[in-house]
């Protein structure tokens, strides 16, 4: 084995009795072999309903591992339960290993250990040499916080702070063999501590807080000795170069040196399936799961369809979208979802009209969108001259002898006499055909610059289906 990791205590001595570290313990009882004997016990944390058990990025690259290395996603569920439920009771954090003792809802309880390979005294080597040059990194342990860079430069150096699939070793009463609902829910409370403090991690793989901070001390104070005034001045310079960032001349200096950019990945085919939120926690007043999942899923659609028009050529030249009030983007979403009837009433709400005329109204979006929704809801009158030219036009559309008697209705409306048509002008000159259907005028079909072949389009064309 590397000597990146301790080949001689790989996961942690056995939790038990109060002898098991005295071959690291000096006289007073203090750990002196790595930090193998220090433990932090936390106290049993009370159900988490209604909130995850990870927000910080690495409990949720900690709650990947598990979910990663479990084999059975029905026993994790279970274990997330037990855990949302509060039944984990104290937890032990130790080098190397995780403990506590899980109650199943019978009441029966079971000690349950997870391990984590500890690193070993090279890796910790590189670990700390790296902290000490970048002042930034020391500074976001201090404020409990583990960004990314400092991972991504801990991996640079050699060292894996946060585990990776296999890493998280179940060990359990039970006598499961992979991740039961006991380790399961153990990993989820812990995932909880880590959101708070990540020195929980790092005493896992080896260190307690008090030392490492004590040898990033030692290591910053020898550094600044050895290189003397400059190197203090050079350090300086480092740590408000971190704050910020390079100068404009060196990065112009460095840019006929640097690697071009890479490719970017393709688009995909599809938008991605948004997340199912039917879980067996009840959900909070007010809060309903299908309504957004439905959400979800259009943010999806709508994201990929941003991308390739993003990704389109001549893309930078055109208009900005005009941004939707709450009640058009209600229409649009029923438009694009097509929702079960439920949150179609909801949506209805959200338009501010009854659930009977929103069909109408996602008729008009599906045919012209926001200029369409302004024809099925404004009533106009066009100014004179407008008026006139929409009649001269209405009078060249046809042949001698083939137009429609039109009865204008006011308001820019034309109805067919003794056929349930109707033509209706928008501001912009255009041509909207309407039918009368259960005796509701609601739209037949798109926009047209001539009256005529927007007619023709409502009379030729089958009534459009319900939504």
């Amino acid at each position: 084995m590397s000597d990146d990791y301790e080949d001689d205590y790989t996961y942690g001595a056995e939790y038990g009795t109060g002898d098991a570290d005295a071959s690291d313990r000096g006289d007073d009882g203090a750990s002196q072999d790595g930090g193998r004997g220090a433990e932090r016990v936390f106290a049993a944390l009370p159900p988490a309903q209604g909130r995850g058990f990870a927000t910080s990025w690495w409990g949720l690259a900690w709650l990947k591992a598990l979910e990663d290395t479990a084999l059975d996603g029905q026993q994790l569920k279970q274990g997330r339960r037990l855990a949302r439920e509060g039944r984990v009771g104290a937890v032990s954090v130790r080098p190397g290993r995780i403990t506590a003792v899980v109650r199943d809802r019978d009441g029966t309880a079971h000690r349950s250990d997870v391990l984590l390979q500890q690193l070993g005294a090279a890796a910790w080597d590189r670990f700390l040499d790296m902290a000490v040059d970048r002042a930034g990194h020391i500074a976001a342990l201090l404020d409990r916080e583990m960004p990314p860079h400092l991972v991504e430069d801990a991996a640079g150096a050699g060292v894996d702070l946060l585990p990776g699939i296999g890493d998280l070793e179940p060990e359990c009463t039970c006598e499961a063999w992979d991740h039961c609902p006991h380790s399961g829910a153990l990993c989820y409370q812990v995932a909880r501590l880590l959101d708070e403090d990540p020195f929980v991690l790092l005493l896992m793989r080896g260190r307690e807080e008090r030392r490492l901070l004590d040898e990033l001390q030692v290591r910053s104070a020898a550094r600044a000795i050895r290189a003397g005034g400059g190197g203090a001045r050079e350090g300086a310079d480092d740590a408000e170069r971190e704050v910020r960032g390079v100068p404009a001349e060196e990065a112009f200096a460095a840019a006929g040196i640097l690697p071009p950019l890479p490719t970017p990945p393709p688009v995909p085919d599809e938008p991605g399936l948004g997340p199912s939120l039917d879980t067996e926690t009840e959900p909070a007043p007010g809060i309903d799961p299908a309504a957004l999942e439905v959400l979800a899923a259009d943010s999806a659609v709508r994201a990929h369809r941003m991308l390739l028009d993003a990704l389109a050529p001549g893309h930078e030249e055109q208009p900005l979208p005009v941004g939707l009030t709450p009640r058009q983007d209600a229409v649009r979403l029923a438009a694009d979802t097509r929702p079960e009837q439920r949150i179609g009433v909801r949506l209805a709400t959200g338009s501010g009209r009854p659930a009977a005329d929103l069909d109408a109204a996602v008729r008009a979006w599906r045919y012209g969108g926001v200029a369409a929704l302004a024809v099925l809801d404004e009533e106009w009158t066009p100014e004179p001259e407008h008026l006139e030219r929409a009649r001269a036009r209405l009078g060249e559309a046809w042949e001698a002898g083939e137009r429609p008697t039109l009865r204008a209705g006011g308001r820019a409306r034309w109805t067919v006499a003794g056929a349930d048509l109707q033509l209706r002008l928008d501001r912009n000159g255009r041509w909207w055909p309407y039918r009368k259907e259960r005796g509701r005028w609601v739209p037949a079909g798109p926009a047209d610059d001539d009256p005529a072949g927007a007619l023709a389009g409502a009379v030729g064309g089958a009534p459009d289906a319900a939504v």
